[in-house]
């Protein structure tokens, strides 16, 4: 079990090794690329590939066309592309859960979907404290009184997610290990989207996730944010508090970030690197990420690699204790 030491090492190794690989890049891109976002449409991957998957396609001069291909909490997306030919017409806008399902499918008895090795890093363009959501009409107006049903109250609270494991599921199993909110019922869904048109829908009372996928909602006056997993106050939600600062030292960040298939030609990595780099500072992609409540955070291949490293060390421990959930 003790991967995740030898991750960073393997990152940076095959960031620095792809031209041992490299095959003719030739014209490339010589036709359109497709981007598989491993979620349903709604979600924060999909708000976030959208735009960027446009800006990429002015950059390299080609189509770049968004895939939608939900299922098994976005496994199956991601070990498509894992599996992919390494050609660079086939991309990924995975999330954070990209390091959750390895390691889930290991805790249920499975051969993993994909392995962390299989896919390299291009450029990481947001990273998002989860935020905990309930209906505008609930009887919860602040968090310690969530938590207080949650604890204490007559009846079980039924929060949504993306599935068993996801970046919508783990967050909120972190809260309740820690704070002892013994009511949560867990309810998962095909991906973030469908969480949130529950929630708003009363099929659920509760949701964890990235501000891109429920600000709007909160401006509308129809869904009211209680606190976030991350430090500090949000610039999007600023009278929102952490959890850490209601004294549950819980952290989460939901990112996102732009990979392809390991073994990928080290030219084709460059020029997407060098596209993703403009893609983030280009003005339109700007404008509707965090117009959606997602400050764009661009990390490049190097820094994301490390950065991927160390957060899929945490996650991994969180997912051990979690533990096995059908």
């Amino acid at each position: 079990m003790n991967r995740i030491p030898r991750l960073a090492a393997a990152m940076l190794a095959s960031l620095a090794c792809l031209g041992a690989h490299a095959a003719e890049s030739g014209a490339w891109p010589a036709q359109p690329i497709n981007m598989i976002v491993p979620f349903p449409p709604g979600g924060v991957a999909d708000a976030v590939g959208r735009p960027v998957a446009e800006a990429l396609g002015r950059a390299l001069g080609q189509t770049v066309v968004v895939e939608n291909r939900g299922g098994a909490g976005g496994g199956i997306g991601m070990g498509a592309v894992a599996r992919a030919q390494p050609d660079g017409y086939t991309v990924l806008m995975a999330l954070s859960s990209i390091s959750i399902i390895p390691e889930a499918d290991r805790i249920l008895g499975r051969a993993p979907m994909y392995q962390l090795d299989q896919l390299v890093p291009i450029a990481r363009f947001t990273a998002d404290p989860t935020v905990l959501v309930v209906p505008a009409d609930s009887p919860w107006k602040t968090a310690q009184e969530f938590f207080q049903a949650a604890k204490d109250g007559p009846r079980e609270i039924y929060y949504g997610s993306s599935g068993n494991y996801g970046t919508m599921h783990v967050p909120m199993e972190m809260l309740r290990n820690e704070a002892g909110l013994t009511k949560l019922t867990h309810v998962p869904f095909s991906g973030a989207g469908p969480a949130v048109v529950a929630l708003l829908a009363g099929q659920v009372q509760a949701v964890s996730t990235g501000p891109a996928s429920v600000l709007q909602h909160i401006k509308g006056g129809k869904l009211r944010a209680l606190a976030h997993w991350g430090e500090g106050r949000l610039a999007s939600l600023p009278d929102v508090p952490s959890l850490t600062e209601l004294g549950h030292p819980v952290r989460f960040a939901q990112w996102s970030g732009l990979f392809v298939p390991a073994k990928t030609p080290e030219p084709v990595v460059m020029r997407l690197r060098e596209a993703a780099g403009m893609a983030a500072k280009d003005e339109r992609v700007r404008s509707v990420i965090e117009g959606a409540g997602s400050p764009i955070q661009y990390l490049d291949a190097p820094a994301f690699a490390a950065y991927w490293a160390d957060d899929a060390k945490q996650i991994t421990e969180a997912v051990r204790k979690i533990g096995k959930v059908e």
